[in-house]
């Protein structure tokens, strides 16, 4: 059977119209090249080249074959080519969790050019508080997490996708809409909503600045939910105020734009990561994940240094 080396050597004469040439392009000696073209002539019984020729030029025959040599390399070279293209490929199945005050933001910033992008990758999304993320994740029933860090677990790697900023959300009729100045100590108020036990953001606008006490008879009433976006809606109807992470305001329009106010003190930022056990084994899959999201957030979001780190744990 012709092989494709035996081709190769077949159109390095032709091309260099000298064995001795011909060898050296093909890093081969000369008596390996000239057996093996000796061999593919028994083998097609046919001589390809005229050797009693200076320089060595085809046989008629061996024209016709040579021109044909040529096209099969370069559609070996093709064949080639493609398997790298599929060895690169990304594909499989990634299954997701996000919690809550994450997901409405950030998902329909990334989802659909993720899948553009690397459209044999099957996302799998569950939205769940972190509790849930970091048991699934350990027992595999998750492959990755998106959730606010640092986590404190060593069973988990931590990967920092983007750090936004904890703004506020107010009334116009509440005092802190119109003051001109508002530092982390005017928001414990007990016209102040929370979202309910579970949720990381709860925790860290407690953490902010030191509620763990705060108790407040001046809501209508108790809310116990984990939507920022109802909360929104919440205090425009009945008053008060409130903290949302920074994608959540972007999404605001019109009027409830003006409503955001941020801190004059300080930045309060909180990290968002992806996260994953030591075992898992689809690194290629975590970092193009991580690459597309950092491509859909605000570029300033990256930069941890533009603010301070509140931690939640």
């Amino acid at each position: 059977m012709i092989s494709l080396i035996q081709l190769e050597y077949a159109v390095a004469v032709d091309t260099y119209r000298n064995f001795a040439k011909a060898a050296e392009k093909c890093f081969v000696t000369q008596p390996t090249l000239s057996m093996q073209l000796k061999k593919m002539e028994e083998e097609l019984e046919v001589i390809l080249f005229d050797r009693s020729k200076q320089p060595v030029i085809p046989t008629e025959a061996g024209k016709e074959i040579i021109e044909q040599a040529r096209l099969v390399l370069q559609e070996s070279k093709k064949l080639q080519q493609m398997a790298k293209e599929v060895r690169n490929r990304l594909s499989g199945e990634l299954r997701m969790g996000i919690i809550p005050t994450i997901a409405p933001y950030l998902l329909p910033l990334f989802a659909g050019r993720y899948k553009q992008e690397y459209p044999l990758v099957h996302m799998k999304v569950e939205e769940l508080i972190t509790e849930r993320i970091e048991e699934k994740l350990q027992k595999d029933q998750l492959d990755v997490g998106i959730l606010v860090t640092p986590l404190h677990n060593k069973a988990v790697i931590e990967h920092p996708l983007y750090y936004e900023e904890m703004q506020i959300y107010s009334h116009r009729a509440n005092p802190l809409f119109n003051k001109p100045v508002i530092e982390v100590k005017d928001i414990a108020s007990p016209e102040l909503w929370l979202l309910s036990d579970g949720h990381c953001f709860r925790n860290q606008v407690i953490n902010l600045c030191d509620l763990q006490n705060m108790e407040s008879d001046t809501l209508p009433f108790d809310y116990a939910g984990g939507a920022i976006d109802t909360l929104i809606k919440i205090i425009d109807k009945e008053g008060g105020f409130t903290l949302i992470p920074e994608l959540a305001g972007l999404d605001l329009k019109g009027e409830q734009k003006k409503q955001l106010r941020h801190f004059n003190d300080k930045i309060p930022l909180r990290e968002v990561s992806l996260v994953y056990t030591r075992q898992f084994a689809k690194t290629r899959l975590v970092n193009s994940l991580a690459e597309c999201i950092k491509k859909t957030i605000p570029q300033h979001m990256l930069d941890t240094s533009r603010g301070i780190l509140v931690e939640w744990r």
